[in-house]
């Protein structure tokens, strides 16, 4: 791995920090402003159905302009709205500044761009397993992070999340050269040539095209459980915001200890696919089990299993779809598997809202029951399609 390969990693690093400082108190901050429980899952849903949009012009002008500038747009636009939200005098302030972070949050398919410039074809798994692991330290640290912020507020979470962006933002300018080796050629200046079409024609894409369904499905499934979390923490197994966020805390040590150590073992001795495999059936299990029983020691033993296997899912898939792209593509595909996550990401949270009601305890259980069923569903159906995605062996180490 290059010099610059550890200079995106520490600025998916510093990126993943702004991320994580803000899911403990993003349920929380809504209910301040009397939203209800369906109302904060559209507050989570705002910001990725504009990354839905946005990510796939993020990613096709960055094939054509360049990663860093691109890079620079979207963390610049993570500092302003930030630093809207932590201020909000209103919930519709807020929404709007959930919307802003996502319509220019394009970086974290810039940054897997990036990766898939500076690494070989046979280093591609291990360089998204440790990019993954830079993001997955934020879960450790950012966690660390927010319970400071919000000894003052939860407001306050936003604030010091902008400015963690604003040093990641200033990284890029001074230290991240250009890594794109090749610009696209520009055949038309129509925007909607930039992204939009592309969610259609993405799909066309060989091998590349199943595998943006696959994602979208893991993500629709993934996002239900992140969104019905919160409340059964807090709600049914009666916790505080604080303990909340030291689990988010735990995940990160975990997650980083399987994404550094743990791929890579494992990438020596089985092919991407059946660590995915392996990923998503723990993941489906670990749902269907953690609201079997309402109690907090046994939640908290379930969710350390599933950290730690959950943690193998994202970059093998992210691994596959590098891998089946062409070079010149890479900014375009990551891109558009960027947007359809953010689209689950969108989708999964109103499916638990809708769920849930605060009324009617036994209710928050439901999510995690059906987050469950359907990954174990998705999981039969990349098992019988595999064929149409499997890298060749030996293009992996």
């Amino acid at each position: 791995m290059n010099r610059n390969f550890w200079i995106i990693a520490l600025i998916s690093l510093i990126n993943s920090l702004s991320l994580t400082i803000l899911i403990p108190v993003i349920y929380l901050y809504g209910r301040q402003y009397g939203l209800n429980d369906f109302q904060t899952s559209l507050l989570f849903s705002v910001y990725s159905i504009a990354q839905f949009f946005a990510t796939p012009v993020i990613g096709k002008l960055s094939d054509r302009f360049g990663r860093k500038p691109l890079l620079m747009i979207s963390l610049l636009g993570t500092v302003v709205a930030n630093l809207i939200a932590g201020t909000a005098a209103t919930a519709g302030v807020l929404f709007f500044a959930r919307f802003l972070d996502g319509i220019t949050g394009g970086n974290a398919a810039v940054a897997q761009a990036v990766i898939s410039d500076v690494t070989t074809p046979e280093n591609r798994a291990r360089g998204f397993g440790i990019n993954g692991a830079a993001f997955g330290f934020g879960f450790v640290l950012g966690p660390a992070m927010s319970l400071l912020a919000q000894q003052i507020s939860l407001g306050a979470a936003f604030l010091v999340s902008g400015a963690i962006a604003f040093v990641a933002l200033m990284i890029t300018l001074f230290y991240l050269p250009e890594s794109l080796p090749v610009k696209a050629v520009v055949v038309r200046q129509n925007l909607f040539d930039l992204g939009l079409k592309n969610l259609i024609t993405g799909l066309t894409f060989p091998k590349v095209g199943i595998l943006l369904i696959i994602n979208f499905l893991i993500g629709t499934t993934f996002t239900i459980f992140t969104y019905a979390f919160q409340p059964y923490f807090i709600q049914v197994l009666h916790q505080t915001n604080q303990s909340l966020t030291l689990m988010f805390l735990v995940f990160g040590v975990l997650g980083v200890l399987m994404q550094t150590w743990g791929i890579s073992v494992l990438t020596r001795k089985i092919n991407l696919v059946a660590i995915l495999f392996l990923g998503l059936l723990v993941r489906g299990a670990s749902f269907l089990m953690m609201p079997i029983w309402a109690n907090v020691i046994y939640f908290v033993g379930v969710t350390i299993l599933f950290s730690l296997f959950n943690s193998l899912v994202q970059p093998m898939i992210n691994a596959l779809i590098s891998l089946n792209a062409r070079a010149e593509d890479q900014g375009t595909v990551l891109g558009l598997n960027a947007s359809y996550l953010s689209v689950s990401n969108a989708i999964g949270p109103i499916i638990a809202g809708l769920m849930i009601h605060q009324s009617h305890p036994e209710t928050y259980a439901y999510p995690l029951y059906l987050a469950g069923l359907l990954t174990l569903g998705v999981l039969i159906f990349a098992v019988a399609i595999r064929d149409r995605y499997q890298v060749q062996p030996g293009t992996f180490a």
